[in-house]
């Protein structure tokens, strides 16, 4: 029992319907996403262990912070992330569904960890109201082709009809 998020429930196993409450503070190493990462300091896990028989029931939340890039200006951002945190734990788990509950303890940390990816960010802003790069450092261009440009007849601000159509012209639907 080495991770900080494995929690007795020996107790728990001898009272089915008896609750335990768990506070747990530790690192999550290594988890990211496209633009944003859970920071280096610790998440805090603040969670309800119930048990139901064989399985034993968890609920509560997952703190910790997030930095990242905006998406827009590509300055660093970041903030608290909270995510709910509700899953089942049971002696023989359904992949994708359930966590292994072992005899004497149960380990949160995998729990933890997909509650705490599926709430990154995936596109961070830094503000609502970003717009992007100063246009004054970043001035918007266009570059010609480099055959030149290419000099199109001007059609009065309608584009060229396709000439396929023109058999529609002829078409009228005055009584």
């Amino acid at each position: 029992m080495t991770s900080s998020f494995v929690v007795a429930t020996a107790d728990l196993a001898r009272h089915p319907g008896a609750r335990q409450h768990v506070v747990r503070t530790g690192p999550v190493r290594n988890l990211a996403l496209s633009a944003s990462r859970l920071g280096t300091e610790d998440v805090t896990v603040d969670v309800v262990l119930e048990a139901q028989g064989a399985t034993v029931t968890v609920t509560g939340t997952v703190a910790g912070q997030w930095t990242g890039e905006c998406r827009r200006c590509l300055e660093a951002t970041g903030g608290e992330l909270v995510a709910p945190l509700s899953e089942v734990f049971e002696p023989d788990p359904v992949e994708g569904e359930t966590y292994p509950l072992a005899r004497d303890h149960v380990d949160l940390e995998p729990a933890v960890r997909e509650a705490l990816a599926l709430a990154l960010p995936l596109a961070p802003l830094c503000d609502e109201a970003c717009a992007g790069p100063d246009p004054g450092d970043y001035p918007v261009t266009v570059e010609p082709d480099e055959d030149g440009p290419v000099d199109e007849p001007d059609h009065g601000g309608e584009p060229p009809r396709d000439p396929r159509w023109a058999a529609l012209d002829q078409l009228r639907f005055d009584a």
